[in-house]
């Protein structure tokens, strides 16, 4: 019977050069596998605790030396003669050890990196892909991808309120064919950028980074940049939006757009939206108010809810117990999925399981602070999420998702892309 026998770990940087952990899983027959936990700068207050050392006089107090003592010491103590082939119960293990609700004990980076690692080490000593030993044989949606190509708010030192600018592929057969088109358009973006002289440097997650006057300019260069590279705004690539809005949002409420040096209420904003989502294609707005903005999401719901995709990110946290209470009150219609909000993978998973129950769309994502492993995106085939954020055509930690994407998809005879079907009626 195989047993772990050895879990530690590692203190590694992620993509902003800040440490993060890597922790490795050692089975008794021989298997080795590791993960690498991500980590997040625009964060929701009831995220699952990302547990950082506070020693200024090391990584300027981010070190994870002591999460990483929780791996190599409580975690490897609890866990080593257990069976790697039962995730749920490995999960179990982890968040009883831990024994609070938000992993403040061990450090959430802590238990989720084991929980991949297992779930990885398992994989292997079955001789089996992770999306397949995760989601089983009914693993075969290729996920729409969400790919962030003009970066503000916190993600960039600019002039541009909103987080996020995506262009999502939609008109296409296959992830391969929605890939290349959105890399052309990309590639197209900068050149229109150049010519416009804009800055073309990059934000955290690949996307370029320019000074813009409102938040509208954005969106009218990307859709410039999808007929250059030949294709059909809305038909073909749409866009999609992450306000952000908890960044914006002020003691007293009200959202403040320095950008366009503007405040505006709740239902204001959502005026707002309501005037893009007519006049430009766009197919999602993420966190388009505050996390704790319930009534103004009520509102948002009511008014764009039939029409586009609302998802809940900071609002929900990946966190089953407040996505209970969304579906019970009707706000939003879809969830980001953040295996690091939460700090186990079985979580994780249950946080989709409900969500597709009822109904609400489920988006995989990244973390601003990323690095080369690639588990979300088998994650996402596993669960068939049908969507994915993971940045843009840019920078190796985010490329390494989609060239793994393209790996399963060439491995899968039979899968989908759901394209055009997504936002189906």
């Amino acid at each position: 019977m195989v047993r772990i026998s050895k879990i530690y770990s590692q203190e590694v940087l992620d993509s902003r050069g800040n440490p993060t952990i890597k922790a490795i899983v050692e089975l008794s027959d021989g298997t080795k596998e590791s993960a690498i936990v991500p980590s997040g700068a625009s964060t929701g207050k009831r995220e699952a605790l990302e547990l950082r050392d506070g020693d200024k006089n090391r990584f300027l107090g981010k070190g994870v030396l002591k999460a990483c003592e929780n791996v190599d010491l409580s975690i490897c103590e609890a866990l080593v003669g257990a069976s790697p082939y039962d995730q749920g119960l490995i999960d179990a293990m982890l968040k009883d050890l831990d024994g609070t609700q938000n992993f403040s004990k061990l450090g959430a980076n802590a238990t989720l990196g084991v929980s991949m690692a297992t779930a990885r080490a398992a994989a292997k000593s079955l001789h089996i892909p992770l999306y397949r030993y995760l989601g089983g044989a009914n693993a075969l949606v290729l996920p729409v991808p969400m790919l962030n190509i003009i970066n503000g708010g916190s993600h960039a030192d600019n002039t541009v309120d909103f987080q996020e600018y995506m262009i999502m592929p939609l008109g296409f057969d296959s992830f391969s064919e929605a890939l290349r088109a959105s890399a052309e358009v990309y590639q197209y973006l900068k050149k229109i950028l150049n010519e416009q002289n804009h800055i073309t440097s990059i934000g955290d997650e690949g996307g370029f980074a320019p000074n813009l006057t409102n938040n509208t300019q954005p969106i009218e260069i990307i859709l410039q940049a999808i007929e250059k590279a030949g294709y059909k705004p809305g038909d073909e690539i749409a866009i999609a939006l992450d306000v952000a809005s908890s960044e914006l949002v002020d003691g007293s409420g009200m959202y403040h757009l320095a950008g366009e040096g503007r405040k505006l209420t709740s239902q204001e904003l959502v005026a707002y939206y309501e005037e893009m989502v007519q006049k430009y294609p766009i197919v999602s707005i993420e966190d388009g108010l505050s996390e704790d903005d319930w009534e103004g999401w009520s509102y948002l719901t009511q008014r764009l809810g039939n029409k586009i995709q609302l998802v809940g990110d900071d609002l929900f946290v990946t966190n089953k117990k407040i996505l209970a209470q969304g579906i019970e009150k009707n706000i939003a219609n879809a969830i980001l999925i953040k295996p690091n909000q939460i700090g186990t993978i079985t979580q994780t998973m249950q946080a989709v399981r409900l969500a597709q129950r009822n109904a609400y769309k489920c988006i995989m994502s990244h973390r601003s602070g990323e690095s080369e492993d690639n588990f979300i995106a088998d994650f996402a085939i596993a669960l068939n999420t049908g969507e994915i954020k993971t940045g843009s055509t840019a920078r190796s930690e985010r490329i390494a998702k989609y060239n793994r994407l393209l790996e399963i998809e060439s491995e899968l005879s039979n899968s989908e892309y759901l394209g055009t079907q997504l936002f189906k009626k």
